[in-house]
């Protein structure tokens, strides 16, 4: 049964994807026993769907899925395929459209991706713009022309990163693009564990905000710092007071910046160290960099 215990309830599901690196949703196979790389035709909540198999058929606890859980349609076929592909096609052409209408309307609207529904019965446009922005008339005229229900949705940097892609400062494809399936709270707090610059051009991703990288790493540091005296800490050593200016579990080195000895920095390990106070960042400085965290 997949690891889970025997006397659990369970239930059998496969995990599909409808984008790449996209969130992978629980559906019910309904018999269907499917291969990595197939593809399937789903019912969800915006309408019929064309999705991608990203896990294949096991069991999982009832305490895993949100039930009911809706079934599989059915394998996708060479024409389903076809059909997809055609969408696409249509989503390009639906572009030109928008900017028409957009122009018409007087609207200052950004587009970032277009997406039919794979049965054609919904239209969504994603956008970016400043502040709330009436579309009203503007979803009239595009009903006019598609005869579809259309749909527009406001989102946000992250997600329009995530949709556009780009490089990071790693020189690697960014990582929303490529593999996480959805976001996580990321934090000022991560970037000092991880003894990083605290400027925010060093420290943000090309959507503007913290990078998500911040994350991979916080629970190992924040495991092995649990006992260690935190940057920006006041402490005595056996030569005098001083705050620490960085603090690295891996090599067991903490930096203290000496009082009174025109910034002499020295090294200790946290067994000669007692913490008496802390360094509060500047109101100013915390502010601009809370910018950063969503």
């Amino acid at each position: 049964m997949n690891e889970i215990q025997a006397n659990e309830q369970t239930c059998e599901i496969v995990g599909i994807r409808f984008k790449n690196a996209g969130k992978i949703y629980y559906f019910s196979p309904d018999g269907i026993i499917f291969d990595p790389g197939d593809k399937a035709i789903v019912e969800t909540v915006r309408g019929v769907e064309f999705g991608y198999i990203a896990i294949t058929n096991k069991h999982v606890s009832l305490d895993e899925i949100v039930s009911p859980l809706k079934p599989v349609l059915r394998k996708a076929t060479v024409e389903d395929e076809v059909q997809n592909e055609q969408n696409k096609l249509l989503e390009e052409s639906a572009r030109q459209v928008w900017d028409e209408k957009v122009k018409k309307n007087a609207l200052v609207m950004q587009l970032v991706d277009v997406e039919y529904t794979f049965d054609n019965a919904k239209l969504i446009f994603y956008f970016t713009a400043d502040g709330r922005v009436d579309f009203r008339e503007l979803v009239k005229d595009l009903a006019a022309v598609f005869r579809t229900r259309i749909e527009l949705r406001q989102i946000g940097v992250r997600d329009e990163a995530k949709l556009y892609g780009g490089l990071g400062v790693c020189g690697r494809a960014i990582c929303c693009k490529t593999f996480l399936s959805d976001f996580v709270q990321v934090s000022i707090k991560m970037a000092k564990e991880q003894n990083l610059s605290l400027s925010s051009t060093k420290i943000s991703g090309t959507c503007g905000r913290l990078m998500c990288c911040l994350r991979f790493e916080h629970e190992v540091y924040e495991k092995e710092y649990a006992d260690y005296p935190k940057v920006d800490s006041i402490v005595e050593t056996p030569v005098g007071r001083g705050v620490v200016i960085e603090s690295n579990f891996l090599t067991g080195n903490i930096k203290v910046k000496m009082n009174g000895e025109q910034g002499l920095i020295k090294i200790f390990t946290k067994n000669d160290l007692k913490v008496v106070g802390v360094i509060r960042i500047k109101d100013e400085d915390y502010e601009e960099l809370k910018k950063l965290e969503e």
